[in-house]
């Protein structure tokens, strides 16, 4: 029954592979990148960004529609997030800019 829930779980995570996501946290951290890879316990992104909203004007949602219009300035070139740390997933696309 446990890996039914795990599977169903990952259903739309692997529709996001090789997708720019955007990675949120309980904390003014966000992170965006290319999710290339992910477990149980951690989140495996490329050409990403770690981006502190508090070194900065914009909260996260005018920060990522920022980042949604002019594309993600890369610091990383790898980063693995725990997934404990994550709160919601999803891909930049999605980031609905009004």
């Amino acid at each position: 029954m446990e890996d039914e829930i795990a599977t169903t779980m990952n259903e739309p995570l692997d529709r996001m592979v090789n997708e720019v996501i955007v990675l949120d946290t309980e904390t003014p951290i966000v992170y965006i990148g290319k999710l290339v890879e992910y477990t149980d316990r951690v989140f495996s992104l490329v050409d990403a960004e770690m981006h502190d909203c508090r070194d900065g004007h914009a909260n996260k949602e005018v920060y990522l529609a920022g980042a949604s219009l002019n594309g993600v300035p890369v610091n990383r070139r790898e980063v693995v997030v725990m997934r404990s740390v994550v709160i919601s997933v999803s891909r930049l696309a999605d980031i609905v800019v009004e």
